[in-house]
């Protein structure tokens, strides 16, 4: 018992890291977040003709971005979601920088009915670590 005392903050940090590790680990999953990495998505673009939906800012975007990538920044997505609805039966691909930004945009796109919707685990952070295409 004293040493609970004497090292409450310790262990208080020690639990609300172990708990924001499990978050990251299973939040987007407890969220209903399909996620695909560069090796999945790569598949659903050559064998099922997904479509990417890029939700960074322009100037990122402009920076380098996935070839035929679509650009809907993340806050325009509400007022311009009728722009993706010739897409609701093929897979999005989602993406951003590291995988934030489109996880709560894949999130949105499921609300609405998209049932195809991935998020790019990791973002154009991960393309890039995989060695793959952006085109400027």
């Amino acid at each position: 018992m004293q040493f609970l005392e004497n090292n409450f903050m310790m262990l208080l940090v020690l639990i609300s890291s172990g708990l924001m590790l499990l978050w990251s680990f299973f939040g987007n999953r407890l969220r209903g977040i399909k996620e695909v990495d560069t090796v999945g998505a790569l598949q659903l673009i050559n064998h099922k003709e997904a479509v990417i939906l890029d939700v960074r800012e322009q100037k990122e975007y402009d920076s380098g971005h996935i070839l035929n990538a679509k650009l809907i920044p993340l806050g325009k997505l509400n007022e311009r979601m009728n722009e993706l609805e010739k897409f609701r039966d093929r897979s999005i691909i989602v993406m951003c920088r590291g995988g934030q930004r489109s996880a709560t945009a894949t999130a949105l796109l499921g609300k609405q009915g998209y049932t195809q919707a991935y998020n790019l685990s990791g973002g154009v952070i991960a393309w890039q670590k995989a060695n793959l295409p952006l085109e400027k």
